[in-house]
């Protein structure tokens, strides 16, 4: 029986309803809200690692750009999470839908950008136009630039889920491979278990890694209007 590879990327449903709040909404019952004095290691652990990003990200901002670090924070964490919870045997990576990065990209991007227009109208402005430019070239350097600022929650949400899709896929037909394998050569399925294993953990290293490039890019372009 063929096996769709892009089965595991489909909204799951229950009763015909589809349940994407709720796996969205799980991930908030890995992060309980302390409310004593002395926490358990775990939360401990959990403050400890939020309050060391934050103070990286934040560290080049200003203080109207340090207003965002609640959302921030907020995002890295939830996009960590998720793609931590993908795999997981039966489970759904949102983070692999693209309306859904979409939805994350274009209204964080859009923040900045008003924010930029809002309070460094010129140097906003200034940025479609380098300096030392010849007259000639004005027109299409504006037009490219203004191509590349749209462009920018577009690259961040096609690079989150290109990198997660494509280790759940290379994860998918590596898993196939051994099973398969197992009937025929058993020193080969070996092999190839033992690959699986070590692509299972840099999938663990990257779910990490795209939730920090994602926020850190965010980041970036409010920097920049800030």
């Amino acid at each position: 029986m063929n096996e769709n590879l892009f089965a595991s990327f489909i909204t799951p449903t229950l009763m015909g309803l589809p349940i994407i709040i709720l796996i969205i909404a799980f991930p908030n019952i890995l992060f309980p809200s302390p409310n004593r004095l002395i926490n358990n290691r775990l939360v401990s652990f959990q403050q400890w690692l939020i309050q060391l990003v934050l103070k990286q990200m934040m560290t080049m901002h200003n203080l109207k750009g340090r207003t965002w670090s609640l959302m921030l924070i907020s995002l890295i964490m939830f996009i960590g999470s998720t793609n931590l919870l993908g795999l997981l045997p039966h489970s759904f990576t949102p983070t692999t839908q693209l309306s859904m990065n979409l939805g994350m990209a274009i209204p964080l991007w859009a923040g900045a950008v008003i924010t930029g227009f809002r309070h460094k109208t010129k140097a906003s402005l200034a940025h479609f136009l380098p300096q030392g430019t010849p007259i000639p070239l004005i027109p299409m350097l504006v037009i490219i630039e203004t191509i590349s600022l749209f462009i920018q929650p577009m690259a961040l949400a096609v690079r989150l889920t290109a990198n997660i899709t494509a280790g759940h896929l290379l994860m998918h037909l590596i898993g196939g491979a051994t099973l398969v394998l197992t009937s025929i050569s058993t020193p080969t399925a070996m092999i190839t278990f033992i690959i699986l294993v070590l692509l299972t953990v840099l999938e663990f290293a990257v779910a990490l890694i795209q939730a920090y490039v994602f926020t850190l890019l965010v980041s970036l372009y409010l920097h920049d209007n800030t």
